[in-house]
């Protein structure tokens, strides 16, 4: 997945493409590419892409390196180096492991390297919280922002761990579609006949700036991240809580923090996976949350087009619901040919199957992971 440039706040807002220029970038030659493992790769690709789309290259004799932080999560970490490298340990001895599997494998590598990249000396770390890691990364980057801890961070996550143990290990816990002779419809989330998610991979990154140093340097702005809230469900580690009560509080949590009324949400981007019992929960946590706003409210699942990003699956949600408010365009819910029956009873707009044209002023991304971790991110119109 390709990072896109949201720049998002309560003065953080989200930015285009070919803006500024590239001077700031320390080249990489293909020795030091080697060293690092895939979900890195994927995540420096999207965060220099996002980097360049902002234009911030063109500003940075106006913005003290200190000032820009980086908080890049990775669900997994480098589990292909990881499986990789253990196979080389069992055939030749510990002497046949690469110096750089370390490097490769640990998660926080991605936001250290794009730190070095792009001379980014402020905050900088790496959340772990399963499918909500990018969502918190967001989160977590806007609050520094607005406790001026940076002006500026590069924020999101990625995700690159499709091997035969991740697989498989998904597949014992049933959480997999078995869709197998159909697999481009084997993702449908809300669908009555769902059997499980599909694993993707790749990454997204959003440029978060403090409002106002956006608006001094004109930069264009997608949206603003007005509202962020994180809860646990203390329930169960691979399951939502009853009635989703810990993603219901996320939501009504994060629409407090933005002081944005349900009723103006226009569009909600769900975690919808395509698992049976979580997609029917978090409906009903939406039917719930945005009760009095139903009838003029879209819901999609982009996992239906893309699988199940994992750590970048928070970022992705968060992409499709800043694109919708800065296109006008929500984003549908594919192979959804026959509407769960508990879903249908909701009364909710699931956008089936084809993409809606609609103004949307606010919009609301969720990522939930297990461990029953939630995060909840508000965006809105500029």
């Amino acid at each position: 997945m390709i990072g896109y440039d949201p720049t998002a706040g309560t003065g953080v807002p989200v930015h285009p493409r070919g803006a500024g220029t590239e001077a700031v970038l320390s080249p990489m030659s293909p020795k030091e590419v080697r060293k690092l493992g895939r979900f890195t790769h994927l995540g420096l690709g999207a965060g220099l892409e996002a980097y360049i789309d902002s234009g911030l290259d063109s500003h940075r004799s106006s913005l003290p390196p200190e000032r820009i932080g980086v908080n890049l999560g990775v669900g997994l970490g480098g589990l292909p180096e990881i499986v990789a490298t253990h196979e080389v340990w069992r055939l030749g001895g510990f002497r046949k492991i690469s110096p750089f599997f370390i490097l490769q494998s640990a998660p926080n590598i991605l936001a250290g390297q794009m730190a070095i990249l792009l001379n980014c000396r402020g905050p900088n770390m790496s959340i772990a919280s399963a499918c909500a890691t990018s969502g918190h990364a967001l989160g977590e980057s806007a609050r520094a922002i607005h406790r001026g801890d940076a002006d500026v961070m590069v924020a999101g996550g990625a995700e690159a761990v499709i091997t035969q143990v991740a697989v498989g290990a998904f597949a014992q816990m049933k959480a997999l579609s078995t869709r197998n002779d159909a697999p481009q419809k084997a993702s449908r989330p809300y669908d009555a006949d769902r059997d499980g998610f599909v694993i993707g991979e790749g990454a997204v990154v959003f440029i978060l700036e403090e409002m106002e140093f956006a608006k001094r340097r004109g930069a264009r702005i997608y949206a603003e991240l007005l509202g962020y809230a994180a809860t646990a469900d203390a329930y169960h580690l691979s399951s939502l809580a009853p009635e989703a009560e810990g993603s219901r509080r996320s939501m009504q949590l994060a629409l407090d923090d933005a002081g944005v009324p349900a009723e103006r949400v226009g569009y909600v981007s769900a975690h919808a996976t395509s698992t049976p019992g979580g997609d029917g929960e978090e409906a009903a946590a939406i039917a719930s949350v945005f009760s009095a706003g139903k009838g003029s409210l879209h819901v999609s699942a982009v996992k239906s087009m893309t699988g199940h990003l994992l750590g970048a699956a928070g970022a992705l949600g968060a992409l499709a619901a800043v694109l919708a408010i800065d296109k006008g365009a929500i984003p549908p819910t594919i192979n959804l040919d026959n509407l769960d029956p508990a879903c249908a009873a909701l009364g909710l707009n699931f956008t089936a199957n084809t993409a809606v044209e609609k103004r949307v002023d606010a919009a609301l991304a969720n990522s939930f992971g297990f461990g029953g971790t939630n995060a909840s991110l508000v965006f809105a119109r500029v």
